[in-house]
């Protein structure tokens, strides 16, 4: 049992966010069933500013800054995120005390006149607020019209609707959690789609001191899936990348061992590198994994169009 009888978990107040930080919840309560969990909810900067993309106003970090101060503040004990949320460099004193097992890691594409992002005549409009989705859906159907869209899940879905956009692309974890997996036209594989990193993992934080809530949340931890976020963080950090980068790395079991693949790509798509590195179980490093394909992938060009992004910028 753990040393306080009552824990407090800061989250957003979307609705995946809440589904998320209920999930956790209801876990903990099961491992604890005297434990006392309350859920503290929270509107972030992120949440605030719909009406810029997120590569604008200071990417996906902004989703996470009120929760940490929450932590910091003694509001909350621990926090809960889409991994793919969390920057790749915490704050000094926190630490990501577990990685809960994947859902489904790939993105979605929805349509509900189109069976295929294949399918879609030149010029339909596809939404997404991702750089990473929007630089490969222009390197392999440059014919589309790609344009941002921002708002929880049920809001993009709505705008889709209303017949603003002609397909969209979300993450199908966020669609499973919520329910909405009959929203789904078709799974865009890795090759098609590369995930972003932590993409479909559940993260939770809270201050590196407190190791008795290191301790009690130790349970929830699934090290597949931990060493898989590891390395494509890794990959990420190596690049020195953020959301307002273009970049994406997705790690997975592939027969005895581990494949980690990466690519970094210009907005446009035209500009765009990939490769691929592996590790024949878990005990490898996750960190070196990840850092061996960053400096791969920097060898083979992604230095250059990394430079040309931060010039744009």
């Amino acid at each position: 049992m753990p040393a306080s009888p009552r824990v407090t978990i800061a989250t957003r107040e979307s609705a995946l966010a809440l589904w998320q930080a209920h999930h956790i919840r209801g876990r903990l309560i099961t491992l604890y069933p005297d434990l006392e969990v309350e859920i503290l909810g929270l509107t972030t900067q992120g949440d605030r500013l719909l009406s810029a993309s997120l590569a604008k106003v200071g990417g996906k970090g902004l989703f996470v800054k009120e929760l940490e101060n929450a932590l910091e503040e003694g509001r909350a004990q621990i926090a809960v995120h889409s991994m793919k949320d969390v920057p790749v460099s915490l704050p000094p004193g926190f630490t990501i005390a577990a990685v809960g097992e994947r859902e489904d890691p790939r993105d979605a594409f929805i349509s509900n006149q189109h069976a295929h992002l294949s399918s879609l005549p030149p010029g339909a409009v596809v939404g997404t607020s991702s750089l990473r989705r929007e630089s490969q859906l222009r390197t392999h159907y440059p014919h589309l019209a790609v344009t941002p869209l921002r708002g929880n899940v049920q809001t993009r879905l709505r705008k889709l609707d209303e017949g603003h956009y002609a397909a969209v692309i979300l993450a199908v974890a966020g669609l499973k959690r919520l329910g909405l997996a009959s929203r789904i036209t078709a799974v865009l594989e890795p090759e098609e789609s590369l995930p972003a990193a932590g993409q479909g993992a559940l993260a939770i934080e809270c201050r590196a001191s407190r190791m008795d809530l290191i301790e009690m949340v130790a349970p929830l931890n699934h090290a597949e899936t931990q060493w898989c976020v590891r390395a494509e963080r890794s990959v990420s950090r190596g690049l020195s990348g953020s959301c307002t980068m273009p970049i994406g790395a997705f790690a997975r079991r592939v027969d005895a061992g581990l494949s980690l693949r990466g690519f970094v790509a210009s907005q446009d798509g035209r500009s765009h590198v990939s490769g691929e590195e592996r590790a024949p179980d878990l005990s490898a490093d996750p960190e070196a994994t990840g850092q061996a394909l960053a400096d791969k992938l920097l060898a083979g060009g992604a230095r250059e169009i990394l430079a040309a992004l931060t010039h744009e910028q």
